[in-house]
């Protein structure tokens, strides 16, 4: 199916563009949210009547999303979560938490404008892209941690996965003397 652009789409054209989609795409994506028009005679007099207003529209949006992004450039979210002392979550960071975790801080941003191609399993620094408009990407940094504490930690540089980093107990060191007693009574053995 052909169709014209009303914004511009990754990946597939700038506004006022005529593309070939195919019909699942377009019925069931592009018209429906208003992002294009059928390619006819009619819809092609429209837009050209529309395009002033839809490219001033456009441009506000962006301005928008524009602002949104300097107040998040360089700005970094901590997430607790429970994790093992190799440093495996027990569950994962998603795109709902990370919006949640914006939302906590005053921003307002869509689940699908999260770029998270799996979900986080592991603590540590992670960089995830934000699309906030189709002309605009942020990349803000997600710091998932066990506690706000080992966060402040990772956020200076310490890397928190091994006994050392998170008891401040060095494994090498340890020695079986450190565990057991070697003076203690055997009470329980026979003679």
């Amino acid at each position: 199916m052909e169709v014209i652009l009303l914004e511009r789409i990754a990946k597939l054209g700038q506004m006022g563009e005529t593309v070939k989609v195919r019909d699942g795409f377009a019925r069931n994506y592009l018209l429906p949210l208003g992002k294009a028009l059928r390619a006819n005679e009619a819809n092609k007099k429209r837009f050209d009547s529309e395009r002033a207003t839809l490219e001033a529209r456009n441009l506000e949006r962006k301005s928008e999303a524009q602002t949104v992004a300097e107040k998040l450039d360089g700005k970094a979210f901590v997430i607790v979560r429970s994790a093992g002392e190799t440093g495996q979550l027990y569950g994962s960071v998603a795109a709902r938490d990370i919006v949640d975790s914006l939302a906590s801080e005053g921003f307002n941003i869509g689940r699908n404008q999260v770029e998270l191609n799996t979900p986080i399993k592991a603590i540590g620094l992670h960089s995830v892209v934000l699309h906030l408009h189709a002309e605009v990407e942020i990349a803000v940094q997600i710091n998932v941690a066990r506690s706000a504490e080992e966060a402040e930690r990772q956020a200076k540089g310490e890397t928190l996965t091994s006994a050392d980093a998170i008891y401040g107990v060095d494994e090498d060191a340890l020695k079986p003397e450190d565990f057991f007693d070697p003076d203690a009574d055997n009470e329980g053995e026979e003679a």
